[in-house]
């Protein structure tokens, strides 16, 4: 390990506000040779320079110091950590400190998802793209204000339409709910035994055959008798009343006689 590199990165890393790539750093220290090569300088100090082999790092020997300064700030708790998120790498502040860093910014307090909010994120993100008819059937409740709640803060977003009937709108997460979650992309999402396309399909299927197989006695109510079943004075009979009124039309008539 190259420790002036480390302290390349680091200070290469501090001077940006923007995540840096692998891909990014390497340009930056082929441009750094490019320069070198191209300035008027003796042989010596070119020598000099290419003995640093800073132009020539290569790419395992780059993420290997990465790696380095990711673990060293957290072994030896220093105020920032390096975080490889979605879009490169960036140094953050630990966790510890944030409540100084949001007076200094006069920044509020973060607003924390309801148990209602976070579910409907957790189904978003394993069940991508997702509508809120699909999301309601595996909830089984309204969904409306948490999808409204997550797309006001950016965590979720519409990504497109269906092909249903109706054509309904699709949702699926944001770069923003990566850093939300601490992940580079979707793939590092822990694996669920309940949230996961099989495991959820599954369990509706299971569902409905379940439903359909309810049973008043199954519940605690009582048997539901048929016609079929009722004893002889409580058995049903479908009468004709208009007959029955001429009957009895008849009947008065043959009286009144």
């Amino acid at each position: 390990m190259n420790p002036k590199l480390t302290k390349i990165l680091e200070a290469l890393l501090i001077s940006t506000s923007e995540p840096l790539t692998v891909k990014d750093i390497l340009k930056l220290f082929r441009k750094y040779e490019e320069q070198l090569l191209d300035s008027k300088k003796t042989e010596d100090e070119e020598s000099e320079a290419e003995n640093e082999d800073f132009g020539t790092v290569k790419k395992k020997d780059l993420e290997l110091a990465l790696q380095s300064i990711m673990e060293e700030a957290e072994l030896e708790d220093r105020a920032y950590r390096l975080v490889d998120g979605p879009k490169g790498f960036y140094l953050a502040t630990a966790p510890q400190f944030s409540d100084y860093i949001r007076l200094l910014r006069a920044e509020p307090k973060p607003m924390k998802l309801t148990m209602a909010t976070l579910e409907t994120l957790s189904i978003i993100a394993y069940r991508q793209p997702v509508t809120r008819a699909e999301i309601e059937s595996i909830r089984g409740v309204s969904v409306d204000s948490p999808v409204n709640r997550l797309l006001e803060i950016e965590l979720i977003e519409v990504i497109g339409r269906a092909e249903l009937p109706g054509r309904p709108i699709q949702y699926g997460t944001t770069e923003k709910f990566l850093e939300f979650s601490g992940i580079k992309d979707l793939e590092e999402l822990p694996t669920s035994d309940i949230l996961s396309n099989v495991q959820i399909d599954d369990f509706m299927r299971k569902d409905k055959e379940f439903e359909s197989e309810i049973s008043d006695e199954t519940v605690g109510l009582a048997k539901e008798t048929k016609p079929s079943e009722l004893p002889l004075e409580e058995t049903f009979v479908e009468v004709d009343w208009q007959k029955e009124n001429m009957e009895s039309d008849a009947y008065i008539e043959k009286t009144e006689e």
